[in-house]
């Protein structure tokens, strides 16, 4: 049984009728890996993110049609010079270990972001020069210039409100024990098996989460989360593959919902980070420029995808507005591939270590890759690694190539802006261009949303001679769940929110 974005909707309206015949239950989600360190400021996988939209309420969300709406914010306004920007909080609110939440932990939490060392949402919040506190539920915040992407940030970890006592007294160490403010609190976690939520009794929404506790399961392997959705040992996964479509669509207890993806998967090469930057790869855009070439896109696609997602050459999908158009997903060139291995000194080909999540897709992407590559003299070895354990060597420089990807943002500078520029605050490649710092930059504070792509597309220009990144596809988020979970709405960002989501036995 398969349900769109409009009947789910349907669902959530008709579920508030029929309260009454609802039960709470403790719901069990297959994650397809761990997630890393639980703090919004230091964490950076998918997964992590999942577990912070029961775990951790953001100033802002979005819908399902990616319109920035309110949640600890209740509304926001921007000074006509585009220097402040003044957010009215929801009153009421208090933190899982019972401290208020006002505009004094805002400003708490800004400050955390930007100076804790450890901090990820450094670039993020780059413009946010100054807060004030001018109410207890009112807060200004300085900027050095217009920043057209500040209110998509706070949509985001960024944005997410964590207790300033309980960060204050942790630390780094914050994520062994995270107090946030959203629907669940944190119980228990035990690495590589299980996250444990329990429902918060203070939340100030508690009248739309129906269920007792979420535990969070990590089961990478594809086939093993469906068979355990079908003998009713989870409730629901995230991330169908899609080879397993058919078995699902065809079992009447299960549903099978999705969404299009804003990002996209692809390679990352180490550029300049530690030691292992100093390599052929690192060193010259020519061999990563003749990977690209020996790669058929739309042939991975159909082979591992079963055409149900879209080749990718571009930070952005196809169907985004954002896509730069004069620069169309390449066929593949195994000629032109070995003219470029030659022209880089490598006439007999060269080697290439890929290190790859421990997951079913991408070590079966890696594998198609691999045999493509094998046919312009590229030979390709795969370290297969634990996602969370593969992005710590990848943060640390510890890597050549990584296969890995990146969820999207609803703005556009959420898929770049820390991944390309010299001081991004995910730029694991450290790869580095004055002038795409310039265009990604002024992207951020170019008045109108066309003038913001022309510098968008100024700068994929250039990434696509560089290619720090490789791109390859862009998935669709497909999720399965027993069809007693009733009002789950698919969002493109891939989370999973259960605000509204009932249990009808």
């Amino acid at each position: 049984m398969r349900t769109g974005l409009s009947t789910a909707l349907l669902g959530a309206t008709a579920l508030s009728l029929i309260a009454g015949a609802v039960a709470a239950k403790d719901l069990r989600i297959a994650l397809q890996s761990d997630a890393d360190v639980l703090d919004p400021d230091q964490s950076r996988t998918f997964v992590g993110r999942i577990v912070y939209a029961s775990l951790c309420d953001k100033l802002v969300d979005i819908t399902p049609d990616l319109e920035i709406i309110p949640q600890l914010a209740t509304e926001w306004e921007t000074s006509s010079d585009g220097l402040t920007v003044t957010m009215k909080l929801r009153e009421g609110v208090v933190f899982h270990d019972g401290t208020p939440f006002n505009a004094e932990a805002v400003a708490a939490n800004i400050e955390r972001s930007q100076t804790l060392d450890e901090s990820r949402r450094k670039s993020e919040l780059a413009s946010i020069t100054g807060t004030e506190v001018t109410g207890e539920y009112e807060i200004v915040m300085t900027l050095a210039g217009p920043d057209a992407t500040l209110i998509a940030q706070l949509a985001d970890r960024a944005g997410m409100m964590v207790s300033p006592a309980a960060a204050a007294e942790a630390g780094a160490d914050f994520g062994l024990n995270p107090v946030c403010s959203g629907p669940f609190s944190f119980t228990e976690r035990v690495a590589q098996d299980k996250i444990v939520l329990t429902k918060f009794p203070d939340y100030w929404n508690a009248d739309a989460i129906a269920f007792d506790s979420v535990t969070f399961l990590p089961i990478p392997d594809t086939t093993v989360r469906l068979a355990n959705l079908q003998s009713g040992d989870i409730d629901m996964l995230e991330r169908l593959a899609a080879t397993d479509l058919a078995q699902a669509e065809a079992d009447a207890e299960i549903v099978v919902a999705d969404a299009v993806s804003l990002g996209y998967q692809g390679l990352t090469f180490n550029i300049d980070n530690g030691d292992r930057g100093d390599n052929p790869w690192g060193n010259d855009k020519l061999l990563r420029q003749a990977l690209s070439h020996a790669i058929d896109r739309e042939a991975l696609n159909q082979v591992v995808f079963e055409g149900a997602f879209a080749a990718g050459n571009q930070s952005f999908p196809p169907t985004s507005p954002w896509y730069n158009a004069d620069l169309p997903v390449p066929p593949r060139d195994v000629e032109r591939a070995k003219e470029l291995l030659a022209e880089a000194g490598f006439p007999d080909g060269l080697d290439l270590e890929i290190q790859v999540p421990n997951t079913t897709v991408p070590l079966q992407v890696m594998q198609v890759v691999q045999a493509m590559a094998a046919e312009a003299g590229i030979n390709i070895s795969i370290t297969s690694k634990e996602f969370a354990t593969l992005l710590a060597d990848q943060s640390a420089g510890d890597y050549t190539a990584s296969q890995i990807g990146w969820s999207g943002r609803v703005d556009p500078d959420g898929n770049n802006h820390q991944f390309a520029t010299t001081d991004g605050g995910i730029n694991d490649s450290k790869f580095s261009d004055p002038k795409v710092d310039e265009l990604l930059n002024a992207a951020r504070v170019a008045p109108t949303p066309e003038e913001r792509k022309a510098k968008y597309d100024e700068a994929m220009v250039i990434m696509l001679d560089e290619l720090p990144r490789l791109f390859l596809y862009h998935q669709k988020w497909i999720w399965a769940y027993n069809d007693s979970l009733k009002g789950y709405i698919p969002y493109p960002d891939g989370m999973i929110r259960l605000e509204g989501v009932t249990w009808e036995e």
